[in-house]
């Protein structure tokens, strides 16, 4: 799919299971998500993901080292429904190992310079916890501004977009 400096950016593949586990397993990690995965939900989606590659051509993708091959996160361009519309989100989770190394911002940017060139998606988005303070910083480090807040989830949520200039 896409390759950056340090990092591959793949379709997501049902043997990816166990990897996926690692993040959603991890109750630090999934701190702003509504609860962890088990293996059944985290194969449901990764079903869900496959479904969004074939209904919407985007969706979540793995991203790996690409000098060991090592499975770090998943990022990728994920439908959401905002305000009755469905838009283009810009998502991102990675095992809690890696964070701090700059892997989400490098991937988030690959995803936005893809959706931008590739997909000539007129805007992006990425929906974010008010308080998750380092999704934020990746937002605004791809050039995301916050627009406002809306109700998503049973939560209020945080919408940092950029438009496709």
């Amino acid at each position: 799919m896409l390759k950056t400096n340090r990092l591959n950016i793949r379709k997501m593949i049902e043997s990816d299971k166990t990897n996926l586990l690692k993040i959603f397993s991890d109750p630090v990690a999934m701190e702003f998500y509504p609860d962890t995965k088990n293996e059944e939900e985290t194969i449901r989606w990764i079903n869900w993901t496959i479904n969004n590659y074939d209904k919407f051509g985007v969706g979540l993708w793995v991203v790996e080292s690409l000098k060991t091959g090592q499975f770090l996160g998943q990022c990728g361009i994920v439908p959401q429904k905002v305000d009755g519309e469905v838009q283009m989100e810009i998502g991102y989770t990675f095992i809690r190992q890696f964070w701090g190394n700059g892997y989400a911002t490098e991937a988030a940017v690959a995803c936005k310079d893809y959706g931008f060139s590739v997909l000539k998606l007129p805007r992006l988005i990425s929906l974010i916890d008010p308080l998750n303070k380092a999704s934020i910083k990746v937002a605004k480090r791809m050039g995301m501004t916050f627009e406002k807040s809306i109700e998503k989830w049973g939560k209020t949520i945080a919408i940092y977009a950029i438009d496709n200039k």
